[in-house]
Parts: structure tokens; sequence; C-alpha cells
């Protein structure tokens, strides 16, 4: 992969981490408490918990690539 292409596309993965923390923070917002959220606090803790594991993987894993990629633009050998 060129350098070039694998800088945008390392910045595009750290990119994604914002957005599927925003993705979370908008789930957050329309099962807060109110009106029309139709979640008991139980209920709501366990949607908020169980969401949150598996966004914190895929970010885990956004994270990981994107680190990588960048390592490969700056030249360093690729690892198995």
């Amino acid at each position: 992969m060129p350098p070039r292409i694998a800088k945008l596309a390392g910045l595009g993965a750290y990119g994604a981490c914002l957005g599927i923390a925003g993705i979370y923070a908008l789930f957050v917002f329309i099962t807060r408490p109110g009106g029309s959220s139709g979640l008991d606090p139980t209920l709501r803790f366990l949607a908020w918990f169980t969401v949150a594991g598996v966004i914190l993987a895929l970010i885990g894993i956004h994270v990981m690539f994107g680190h990588r990629l960048i390592a490969l633009s700056k030249g360093e050998p690729e690892r198995v």
C-alpha cells in the first residue's frame, strides 16, 4: 500500500472512532430518562452497559488498525 494511502486510511480509522462514539452518545441521548424513553432504570443500565461493550470493542479495533496503518505509512516493516 502506498504510504500516502496508508496514512489517509489510518486517519480514517481514527475518524471512525469519533463517529462510533457519536453513535453511542446519540443512543444514550435517545434512551435517557424522559417522557418517551420507555425504559425503566434497570433496562436502561443494561442497554447502556451492553452497547458500551460492543462500542469499546469496535473503537479498540479501529485504533489498532489506525495505529498499524500510520506505522506502515512511516515505513515500519509489516508485522505478520
